[in-house]
């Protein structure tokens, strides 16, 4: 277990370097999740995003969704949410360069290969922008490598590599490309904290700036609780 938080420390110290000495942001996520039963449940997530380090906040986001698991490698997903992005140069600078409202369907598909676990995630997002309707498809492909030592099945540590690629129905039809590297730990039965390194390559679009970001989540979830005669 020390050494697994000594390659932590490391991992934080090289991206804070990095950060500091280039044009690196910040992108923090808070996930909020409750499960109604095996089937069902439900979430709620905001985001915030700055061009430097903890300095030139340009977007956030907020969100809420649905899901429901077929099987154990299949879940399907329905959320809506908003989506705001400001001028660069500063804090939440107007006017906004766009102004969204999203909804979106979403199949997830996961397989384990080994003990590495396989994702591929597809979304369709029904855009109304502050520059007209758009559609946007996206496909995420993942995998993971959980490990560590638990009471539970659950391994504590996960680290993650995932690519993700978006397009429209319009020309240029590519817009954008996102990859990610980071880690994950799971902390209690509900709280999952992770850390990480995301490079998004944009394609002439101006709903947000792509460049490098440090990625800090804190996800919670919640089980209800059967009811006993």
């Amino acid at each position: 277990m020390k050494k697994l938080f000594l390659v932590l420390v490391l991992f934080v110290t090289s991206l804070v370097l990095k950060a500091q000495g280039l044009d690196i942001g910040t992108w923090n996520i808070l996930n909020l999740r409750y499960s109604i039963n095996q089937k069902w449940s439900v979430f709620g997530e905001g985001q915030i995003r700055s061009l430097k380090l903890y300095n030139q906040f340009h977007y956030y986001e907020y969100k809420g969704g649905v899901n429901y698991k077929a099987n154990n490698n299949l879940m399907l997903s329905l959320a809506a949410g908003s989506y705001q992005t400001y001028k660069e140069g500063g804090n939440f600078v107007k006017p906004k360069n766009n102004d969204e409202f999203r909804i979106w369907p979403q199949v997830l598909l996961t397989q384990s290969l080994g003990n590495f676990k396989i994702e591929q995630r597809y979304r369709a997002e029904l855009r109304f922008t502050s520059n007209g309707y758009r559609n946007r498809f996206r496909y995420r492909f993942g995998v993971s490598y959980p490990f560590g030592s638990s009471t539970s099945q659950t391994k504590p540590w996960q680290v993650y590599f995932n690519n993700e690629i978006f397009l429209t129905d319009g020309e240029p039809f590519f817009e954008r490309n996102r990859m990610a590297l980071g880690l994950q730990y799971k902390t209690s039965a509900t709280t999952t904290l992770q850390l990480g390194f995301l490079h998004q390559f944009d394609y002439k679009i101006n709903d947000e700036t792509g460049r490098d970001f440090i990625q800090i989540g804190y996800y919670f979830e919640l089980h209800r609780r059967e009811h006993r005669p």
